[in-house]
């Protein structure tokens, strides 16, 4: 299973950035390779400064070996040993009006000490963070994650929806980080699934993502904007980054493994603001996406 889903992250990282230079039609994806001392490494590309995209990053890594003692804490067990995948991205546009994205697919195999495996699970998702709201943009991105989920379960989109919702939710500001999509983890063999029905399921999701994400981005991209629009955006990333640095999962996990800073990094955006006690006009624009960020919606 981890191989195909290695070949598998492979490929779709290629098909990602392939598509998102084509979008951009000035900046490309600078690729580093890097080793992780311990086992394994990765493979980051980032883009940056682009007509579309000022910062982007769509890395895969595979890395392996001891449980750190905060893991073994976190998962109930003694010494194991551990495998992990994954591809991560976050997409930071230009433009004020067209939305951020994240994205993230990843396996997961813990072995005893006999190499056996003793757990295993796929995660993964994918969410969109707008700055000025576009229903249409939201529904069609909703309908998309939906689409994906229901070739597998029908029970699947309102589950995970669900799960989004509360994840992506900055607990100390009481508000979504944005308008949601899927979140999914802990994705075990069970009666109802196994490995390769979770798999098939996992990369459905996968190819789904640049279906749901780039009509926006090419319907919104060559929208004129201000400085005001500008400062809002960047007041919002600073809501972005608070969300990654304090309560994100695959953060932690990757500062806790000894991770590349620098890939795990690369979702901060690169101009952020933090104004004072910062409130916009009552019945503007920014003020209405503050009202579904509190009040997460039903899309589709």
């Amino acid at each position: 299973m981890k191989k195909d889903f290695y070949t598998y992250i492979k490929q779709l990282q290629d098909t990602i950035t392939d598509k998102l230079e084509t979008i951009d039609g000035v900046a490309k994806f600078q690729e580093d390779l890097w080793d992780r001392p311990e086992g394994g490494g990765g493979r980051t590309r980032v883009i940056k400064n682009g007509a579309v995209f000022e910062k982007g990053g769509v890395n895969i890594s595979a890395v392996h070996g001891k449980l750190p003692d905060t893991m073994q804490k976190m998962f109930g067990v003694a010494e194991a040993d551990f495998f992990a995948c994954g591809l991560s991205l976050v997409i930071h546009p230009k433009n004020p009006f067209v939305p951020t994205v994240h994205a993230n697919w990843r396996y997961f195999e813990m072995y005893d000490e006999n190499g056996t495996i003793i757990n295993q699970w796929f995660g993964g998702g994918q969410d969109l963070t707008p700055y000025y709201l576009f229903e249409e943009d939201v529904q069609h991105f909703h309908a998309t994650c939906k689409s994906a989920c229901d070739k597998h379960n029908p029970e699947f989109y309102p589950n995970f929806k669900q799960r989004c919702d509360e994840y992506f939710w900055n607990t100390h500001r009481n508000e979504a980080r944005g308008i949601g999509g899927l979140f999914f983890d802990y994705c075990k063999p069970s009666d109802n699934m196994t490995m390769q029905q979770w798999y098939n399921f996992v990369t459905e999701v996968g190819n789904s993502f640049l279906e749901a994400y780039t009509p926006i981005v090419e319907k919104r991209k060559h929208i004129d904007y201000t400085k005001e629009h500008r400062n809002w955006q960047e007041i919002r990333r600073g809501r972005y980054v608070e969300f990654n640095l304090v309560h994100d999962k695959g953060t932690l996990f990757g500062l806790k493994t000894n991770g590349r800073i620098e890939s795990i990094l690369m979702s901060l955006p690169p101009h952020v603001q933090w104004v004072y006690n910062h409130h916009p006009e009552e019945g503007s624009d920014e003020a209405k996406l503050l009202e579904v960020l509190a009040n997460p919606q039903e899309w589709v």
